[in-house]
């Protein structure tokens, strides 16, 4: 008997697959996998039903833990992507993983996802599954499927779907961030309104301030309080967005090509990238800040393509790692308008000191302030010189253009 895994959530498209993979691709059996990554309790709740009304067989994996692991070590990497933090992107490995590890574990031949061939989920899921040996299928990108023909399908098949996609916006939901598409949002020019946000309040007057402990670039507690990461996750994402902090309107460029508009939430993840980057500029070096801008730009390009699982990224946390040694202190955050704003840093490696700086202090050490004369007489020379050989050939230029108009 031949087994299919399907990543399963219980909406339109997963629940159309079901009888297709089994019509179309021949399985005598498939069995449904939904991972839990921090969705609501009613996305569990309707995966369990719409399986009992299939008759599939339902597995739910809880990654919580693996999944905010990955995300803290986004933080370390100061991942972003064109402006916003990533959720949905870091959530996809670990989806795919999970659903990997149950298709093995139930002697699966093969493995299906609902995702449409022009979206980024496709190869997030693939890049983990195509490491096994069980055949890959995705039968709304093969079959050419649409919303249109799947709501007709399902009517005629009688499937357990409420008609349509389950809702006016396209919505993904995870402990980090919460996207929302489609509907009016394709329109570049449309205004959404508040309806379109859970986790976060509109911006008021209303301030707050907060205490959050790093260790070795991890954070690990609030207003002194420790949390494992799942719970300091959930906190900072109730605070936080109380205070309307964590939105993001995006034109954002997917990887394959397409230009998308999405809307995210994601108060905690801006509260401890805010956070983070703040010790940082305490503790790090010049030099290891610019490089580091680097390192962090490559981490979150593999992360947005799913790939957190390839050597280079191996090769850019062994740099994170070793900066990160020093990445222990506190940051005072203020909620204001809006934002999550770093107003107080403190760290025990803090490469400053504050009688150095002090207007108040006449030298810097052994340092005194006429030795700054000689750099400031050096500083700029090679621009000088090039600006003066640069003048002096324009001048020989207009010179001879001078005596050419001359003879004519």
């Amino acid at each position: 008997m031949t087994r299919v895994a399907l990543a399963f959530s219980g909406g339109l498209d997963t629940t159309v697959c079901v009888p297709l993979l089994e019509e179309e691709y021949g399985y005598d059996e498939v069995i449904g996998v939904t991972v839990d990554v921090g969705q609501p309790e009613s996305e569990f709740d309707e995966a369990e039903e719409t399986a009992e009304a299939l008759g599939l067989d339902h597995y739910v994996v809880d990654a919580k833990a693996e999944f905010a692991d990955l995300c803290f070590d986004g933080v370390r990497a100061n991942a972003t992507y064109q402006g916003y933090p990533l959720g949905t992107a870091l959530a996809r490995p670990v989806i795919a993983s999970a659903i990997l590890e149950v298709a093995e574990e139930q002697d699966c031949t093969g493995i299906a996802h609902g995702c449409t061939g022009k979206g980024n989920d496709q190869l997030r899921f693939e890049a983990i599954w195509r490491d096994s040996d069980l055949e890959v299928i995705a039968p709304v990108r093969e079959l050419g499927l649409t919303r249109e023909w799947e709501n007709e399908y399902a009517a005629e098949k009688d499937l357990p779907v409420e008609g349509g996609d389950g809702g006016k916006w396209s919505i993904d939901t995870n402990l980090w961030s919460r996207s929302v598409e489609g509907s009016e949002l394709e329109d570049p020019s449309y205004v959404p309104g508040e309806e379109i946000y859970e986790w976060t309040e509109a911006p008021s007057d209303e301030t707050e301030e907060i205490e959050i402990a790093f260790e070795e670039g991890y954070p690990v507690a609030v207003d002194g309080e420790s949390y494992d990461p799942v719970e300091l996750i959930q906190h900072l994402n109730e605070l936080a967005g109380s205070y309307g902090v964590g939105r993001t309107d995006s034109m954002e460029d997917r990887m394959l090509g397409l230009k998308v508009r999405e809307n995210y939430e994601h108060p905690a993840a801006t509260t401890l990238l805010n956070a983070h980057e703040a010790l940082e500029s305490l503790v790090l070096t010049q030099e290891e800040r610019e490089f580091k801008q680097q390192i962090d730009q490559k981490w979150s390009k593999k992360g947005y393509e799913g790939l957190v699982d390839a050597p280079l990224v191996s090769a850019l946390e062994g740099f994170i790692d070793e900066t990160q040694q020093r990445v222990t202190g506190t940051v005072t955050i203020r909620f204001e308008g809006g934002r999550a704003r770093a107003v107080g840093r403190d760290s025990k490696y803090a490469a400053y000191s504050a009688e150095h700086a002090s207007f108040n202090t006449e030298t810097v050490g052994k340092i005194s302030q006429e030795d700054a004369t000689g750099v400031a007489k050096y500083h700029g020379f090679q621009r000088r010189l090039a600006n003066e050989s640069i003048a002096a050939q324009r001048d020989d230029e207009e010179v001879e253009l001078a005596t050419d108009g001359g003879e004519e």
